[in-house]
């Protein structure tokens, strides 16, 4: 049996299973497939219309007098690209970086960030039923059998819902110390050997303390990477994001197959411009950083970038947007094709939009999500639509894996 049909034979027991108990996991040494998934959660709604300025749609510039500028430097004749996110420019050239817009969770009017991002997160079309069990990333776990917890990383000090569930996924956070020396490990095998108690906290110990001493290897290895890369020029170092960057970065090269994150302060009601530049600067540096401390693991490698819902058509008094619903979700990585912006347009028109406010949603992100999955790891159709994205219908192809 070679690698794809092992997947998809244990996706389909996947399935079975996730209608009642999920598979149990058994140790293996790595995932069975070789490409990198990176879900960032945008937290506080990004604008996807002032990222990806539709600029060749004639009602634009009168919803947005100030926020559109016409600044912005064109793609690919209709829509233009935010000043702030040009370091990316680089990888849309190379094909590397794209956009789907008009696109949402399920969720609709409420406008609740916390209820929004869970809808993300959940993958589900909506909170009722207890849906906040678990996250579609770790269902996505659950359906494949024998993953060990350092596959799939959850990183930061925030929970990732959608990395939480019953399927193990390891933690880091840009706070974590821990150094025990070999003679304080050999003073506690001697101490503890006779209560099993203590004995198994030490070993726990002594093993979150490799750990951290093999990260800080990788991290090494990572510094060097980036130092001989041209694209970090243009990375303002320093921040935890570039910290969180470089950690997933490190572990994606060895074992990791999949890291989560998130980058706040994307509300912007107020002087969006300013909000906009630092989100931009985040986000960019991000991927930058990525790219370059993955090495040759970026071409297997897909980076997704979600946010809980869109923002208002037309700008407010305060030069910024309210809560919307349809937005954009921006993606980079060489297994994807970039250089382009996919999804149906619906238009800016007073009869275009979604309750008279909004850019209307032509297609439900998580349908993108799912496609991505199974060009990456070859999950089956009934596997994502039934146990990963219940309820999902996922449409035709949109092509965005290699």
């Amino acid at each position: 049996m070679d690698r794809r049909n092992f997947l998809i034979g244990g996706a389909a027991l996947g399935c079975s299973a996730a209608a009642s108990p999920f598979v149990t996991p058994v140790a293996m040494a790595a995932a069975p497939w070789d490409a990198r998934l990176v879900v960032i959660i945008l937290r506080g709604a990004m604008d996807g219309v002032d990222v990806i300025q539709p600029y060749g749609d004639p009602a634009l510039a009168g919803l947005r007098p100030t926020l559109f500028t016409g600044k912005a430097a064109d793609l690919d004749g209709f829509y233009a690209l935010h000043p702030s996110f040009e370091p990316l420019r680089p990888l849309w050239n190379a094909g590397e970086f794209g956009a789907v817009h008009a696109v949402s969770t399920p969720y609709r009017d409420k406008r609740s960030h916390f209820d929004g991002q869970d809808i993300l997160e959940a993958g589900l079309p909506d909170l009722s039923g207890g849906g906040l069990r678990d996250g579609w990333l770790n269902r996505m776990l659950q359906v494949v059998p024998g993953l060990e917890p350092e596959v799939a990383f959850a990183i930061g000090r925030e929970q990732m819902l959608v990395l939480s569930g019953d399927a193990p996924a390891s933690r880091w956070s840009p706070d974590a110390r821990l150094t025990i020396s070999p003679n304080a490990r050999a003073l506690l095998n001697v101490v503890h050997h006779d209560d099993p108690l203590f004995r198994d906290a030490s070993d726990d110990a002594i093993a979150i303390a490799e750990q951290i001493s093999l990260e800080a290897d990788l991290a090494e290895e990572t510094e060097a990477m980036m130092a001989e890369s041209p694209m970090m020029e243009a990375v303002s170092r320093g921040g935890e994001h570039v910290k969180i960057a470089e950690f997933a970065a490190s572990r994606l090269r060895a074992d990791t197959r999949i890291a989560s994150f998130s980058i706040n302060g994307w509300d912007t009601h107020a002087r969006q411009s300013n909000g906009m530049k630092n989100g931009a600067r985040a986000l960019t540096d991000t991927i930058l950083t990525l790219k370059a401390g993955l090495g040759s693991a970026w071409d297997k490698t897909a980076v997704l970038c979600l946010t809980e819902f869109g923002r208002t058509a037309r700008e407010n008094g305060s030069s910024g947007t309210d809560h919307g619903t349809g937005g954009a979700m921006l993606y980079a990585g060489g297994a994807l094709r970039g250089g382009q912006v996919i999804g149906d347009w619906p238009g800016l028109g007073e009869s275009d939009l979604y309750a008279g406010r909004d850019l209307l949603p032509t297609r439900d992100v998580r349908a993108y999500l799912a496609w991505v999955m199974r060009g990456l790891i070859g999950l089956d159709q009934a596997v994502l639509e039934q146990a990963i994205f219940p309820g999902l219908e996922l449409g035709p192809n949109p092509g965005l894996v290699r």
